[in-house]
Formats: C-alpha cells, sequence, structure tokens
C-alpha cells in the first residue's frame, strides 16, 4: 500500500516496511524539496546530500559559488548510491542531524 505524499515524483517499484519511509510509513513531508547528489552513503539508512548554488556579492556584481551538505534519510525502496542524483523532501527531525527524507532518484 503506497500513500500519495503531495510531490510529483514516481512511486518506488519496490514495497519497504520502514516506518520512516514517506511512501509506506507514515513520515508526512512538508517545506522545501531540493535537489543534490549523494556523496556519502556509509551510514545505515542516512546519505549524505552535497548541493552546489550561486549567491549574488552585491560590492562586486557577481556571483560566488557555494555548495552545502545536508544528511537526509534514505528508505530501503529507493536505496541512493554514492553518485546519484536524487531529490529530497523536508520532513519532520528524524535524528540530531536528518530533517530530509529522500523521496526520488533521477
Amino acid at each position: 500500500m503506497t500513500r500519495n505524499i503531495g510531490l510529483s515524483v514516481p512511486v518506488p517499484a519496490t514495497e519497504c516496511d520502514d516506518p520512516n519511509c514517506p511512501f509506506h510509513g507514515t513520515l508526512p513531508v512538508r517545506g522545501q524539496t531540493l535537489d543534490g547528489v549523494v556523496i556519502s552513503s556509509r551510514m545505515g539508512k542516512t546519505v549524505v546530500v552535497e548541493r552546489s548554488y550561486e549567491k549574488k556579492v552585491f560590492k562586486y556584481e557577481r556571483y560566488e559559488k557555494r555548495r552545502s551538505r545536508i544528511h537526509a534519510h534514505n528508505p530501503p525502496c529507493i536505496n541512493a548510491k554514492e553518485g546519484d542524483v536524487v531529490k529530497i523532501a523536508e520532513c519532520r527531525p528524524i535524528s540530531k542531524t536528518k530533517s530530509f527524507v529522500v523521496v526520488a532518484r533521477a
């Protein structure tokens, strides 16, 4: 049984019994959705997603490159690996550093 999470992302083909899965568990998603690249998947059910963006420096009228690393929950039905481009969505805090969950692999 899969839930509609309210985002236009494909439903995973495999089932899982993770309570913190937005599709097969009870975890609600809300707020931001971000895209990034998985740079580490060594932790259990957790991935580190790095996203690059540009910020304008008004004094010099130029842009500087920035990047941030976000810890996200990786449900077993999605199972993102290093190098994958993923979409993450904000959710309630799952642990001290995890407030995002992987919802799609590109």
